[in-house]
């Protein structure tokens, strides 16, 4: 019988790629780990005079005192409607986005489109921000401009809240779309050939082949992926509504990460920026689990 072998051999035999698990391993625990004991910032009085550990215990009135808040109830409500609007567009629009792109026979106009497209993704939210400003300011934007001379008014993009609304969820939809292809496009080179041709021989034209053959398969990946979306529901981009928004747009402008800004940085009320983000960070793993238990309950993988 085989003697079974023990950590501490496979230890000896491979410690140089132990070694080198150490530097992720250190960073993790350095960035990720150790930041964690701040929150307990969120159940204290917190005092910068006095620092971390003298700062008075407060339990949960911190909590209490937030959820009781205006302002709290206000950034709940603009956060799930931001971003569940944003999921519903920007979450779909990349998967149709791949599938024709998928389609196209033209190597060189297929990748040159495929560049176009992911080009905006590496721009930061401020470049972005700018850009829209320049383009659909209602006073000189260079589409309002354009639209006056074509006979139309103006159009005040960014300077009216339901405008400013359907900006930024195009915005966002144009800048993530390019990159959200790229994984699907690569779930799609995995389909086996054999179904298309079968399908091919039963008949099937471009569309039935995508809607019978491609997305069955990447079936899987787009689980996994709108379970992940799921859990950035509470969250959102804090850059990208701090580059759109103004003073004249104020309706929907103020979202939990804003909040957390806003109080911890230029109020300096620690605590309660703490305790926001506390609650941000423990819905958005509630949702993620509860997701991803639906999704096995109706047959998929999942991420456990």
């Amino acid at each position: 019988m085989a003697q079974k072998k023990t950590f501490f051999y496979y230890l000896r035999r491979d410690w140089q790629l132990y070694l080198l698990l150490l530097v992720p391993f250190t960073f993790a625990f350095i960035f990720k780990y150790l930041p964690l004991s701040g929150l307990l910032v969120a159940f204290k009085d917190y005092n910068i005079i006095k620092g971390f550990w003298a700062s008075e215990w407060v339990g949960f009135e911190v909590f209490k005192d937030l959820f009781t808040r205006p302002e709290f109830a206000k950034a709940v409500r603009n956060t799930l409607l931001l971003n569940l609007s944003d999921l519903i567009l920007s979450f779909t629009v990349p998967i149709m986005l791949a599938l024709l792109i998928n389609e196209i026979r033209g190597n060189v106009f297929k990748r040159v489109n495929q560049t176009i497209l992911y080009l905006p993704h590496f721009l930061s939210w401020v470049i972005i921000g700018a850009l829209a400003y320049q383009l659909l300011g209602f006073g000189s934007g260079m589409i309002n401009n354009l639209i006056e001379q074509l006979g139309g008014g103006r159009i005040p993009f960014l300077q009216e809240d339901l405008h400013w609304l359907f900006s930024y969820l195009a915005i966002g939809v144009w800048q993530g779309m390019g990159w959200g292809t790229i994984i699907y496009l690569a779930a799609m080179s995995g389909v086996n050939p054999e179904l298309y041709e079968a399908a091919t021989v039963d008949g099937a034209g471009r569309w039935r082949k995508m809607w019978h053959v491609t997305l069955p398969c990447i079936r899987p990946t787009i689980v996994v992926l709108l379970i992940l979306s799921l859990g950035n529901v509470m969250g959102g981009s804090f850059e990208r509504v701090f580059a759109l928004q103004n003073m004249a747009t104020t309706e929907f402008t103020t979202t939990i990460p804003i909040l957390v800004y806003r109080w911890g940085i230029e109020n300096g009320d620690f605590s309660r920026a703490t305790a926001l983000g506390l609650f941000q960070a423990v819905i958005g793993l509630i949702l993620v689990l509860a997701s991803d238990r639906v999704a096995k309950r109706m047959g998929e993988d999942g991420l456990l």
